[in-house]
Parts: structure tokens; C-alpha cells; sequence
């Protein structure tokens, strides 16, 4: 196969806080999700990890994106993919083009023409690609299959971003095909009977959970070098739309389709 040249996109988001300062303490507090993912896998494979939520607004795309930069900072080989087709960030987070996975699962098209990198060493990113009107039944495809496959062979970690367990399937459909989960808790926002009722859907759907983060942790004034409105391991992303409409607005949808062709 020809070997395909991409340009590397420069990182400007400032969510993204495990590039913009590798010293603070929410960068340290990836590097040990980091380091916890490796122990996961002493005795079975990590390799493909599902990034969740039970409901919206909990960080999860903020959390799943740094921690595939500082994975990547490791030495690793990393592919970033964005499977939230219900309302897809991760080409925000990294100011991409959205040409991705729906491009490789719903019209064949192959991941490697697709990939992109920015100024991280060791990351790829896979995009979700305009958005489409089954994203459970492409996530229960053969297609999906067999590119989970390949990639598994390519990379040393392959980290995906999905919805929300609790408003919709995917996350649930997905999780089997993994090597494990991991759901993003916010802090202080979450009942516990929703993150129980999330835990049993994946479990019911064949996940392996790997563990949880807690997400949007108010740390005190003085600690840590944060004011007390700070947070600690992510800064969560919200969702303009709700989960249970498979389609955004007319608007962003012809604009997802564009910058795909």
C-alpha cells in the first residue's frame, strides 16, 4: 500500500490541558489513569478501551482526549476515535476537518486515507465523519468488526470516545467488542442510581469495566495551584442537542458533510 503523507494540525484548544502544561496536576492526574490502564492489562489484553459516560455534560470527550495525548507522551502508539455520532468533539477539541469513521464503516472507505495527526508525537486521530442516521446498527456492523481488527494489529492503544450509556444503545452495542470501559463520573452530579443503572446496562451489553474517573472535582483554593472554581481531570464539554435524535441541526449536519468531501 503507497504510504499516504498527512499534515499535522497544531493543537490551539485549551481544553486540551495534558498539551497546553504537562506540569500541572490535572496532567499528572491523567498520566495515573494512564498508569492504571497498564496495570489493567497484566493479565488480558487492554488494547481497544471504550470511553463513556452515563449521561451528558460528565467530560468524557475532554477526559478521553487527554488522555490520549498523555498515553501518547509514554511512547505509545495511540488512535483517538470518535464513535459519539449523536454529537461528535473530538475534531472541536483538536480543530479538524470531520472526515472519519462513518466515511470508513457506512461508505468503505480506508481508515488510513482518513487518519489525522496533530502536534503530538505517536497520535492518531479517527474522526467521527458527517453524521449518520444508525449509529448503532454501524457500530454493530461487520465493517466495525473487522476495523477494530485492523486497527488492533496497528496500534498500542486504540482509545474510542462513545454517547452516553443511559440516553442511548451505542455505548452499550460497542462495549462488547472492547477490551474494557471506562465511565467518566461527575463529581457531585451524578445519583448513584444512575451510574449503577449505567454500570448494569454495560454489563448487560458483555463490557468489561475497567474502573471509573471522577470527573469535575472541585479542588480548594491554595491547593494544587487552583482557585476553588477549578476542576480536577477534565473540564467537561457540554451537548448542544440531546441524545435521542439520531440527527444535529440542518445546518451542522450540511456543514459535517462538506468538510468531509
Amino acid at each position: 500500500m503507497e504510504e499516504v503523507k498527512h499534515e499535522h494540525k497544531q493543537i490551539e484548544k485549551i481544553d486540551l490541558k495534558a498539551f497546553e502544561d504537562s506540569k500541572s496536576p490535572v496532567t499528572e492526574a491523567y498520566r495515573t489513569i494512564r498508569t492504571n490502564l497498564r496495570f489493567s492489562g497484566i493479565d488480558r489484553e487492554t488494547k481497544i478501551v471504550e470511553v463513556t459516560s452515563s449521561v451528558p455534560n460528565e467530560g468524557k470527550s475532554t477526559v478521553i482526549a487527554n488522555l490520549s495525548i498523555v498515553m501518547a507522551q509514554a511512547g505509545n502508539k495511540v488512535l483517538l476515535v470518535d464513535c459519539d455520532f449523536r454529537n461528535p468533539t473530538q475534531h472541536k477539541l483538536f480543530g479538524l476537518p470531520n472526515k472519519g469513521v462513518s466515511n470508513c464503516i457506512a461508505r468503505g472507505e480506508d481508515f488510513h486515507d482518513i487518519i489525522q495527526h496533530v502536534d503530538v508525537e505517536n497520535l492518531d486521530i479517527l474522526t467521527s465523519g458527517p453524521v449518520a442516521p444508525n449509529p448503532s446498527e454501524i457500530l454493530m456492523s461487520n465493517r466495525m468488526q473487522a476495523f477494530l481488527d485492523q486497527v488492533r494489529e496497528e496500534y498500542d492503544y486504540i482509545l474510542i470516545d462513545t454517547p452516553p450509556v443511559m440516553p442511548v444503545t451505542d455505548a452499550a452495542v460497542l462495549s462488547s467488542r472492547t477490551d474494557g470501559v471506562l465511565l467518566i463520573i461527575a463529581s457531585g452530579e451524578d445519583k448513584p442510581e444512575v451510574v449503577k443503572a449505567a454500570k448494569t446496562r454495560l454489563e448487560q451489553g458483555g463490557a468489561r469495566i475497567l474502573g471509573c474517573v471522577l470527573n469535575k472535582v472541585k479542588v480548594a483554593a491554595g491547593k494544587y495551584g487552583y482557585g476553588s472554581n477549578h476542576y480536577g481531570y477534565g473540564y467537561g464539554y457540554g451537548y448542544g442537542y440531546g441524545y435521542g435524535y439520531y440527527y444535529g441541526n440542518e445546518k451542522s449536519e450540511k456543514q459535517d458533510e462538506k468538510q468531509a468531501e
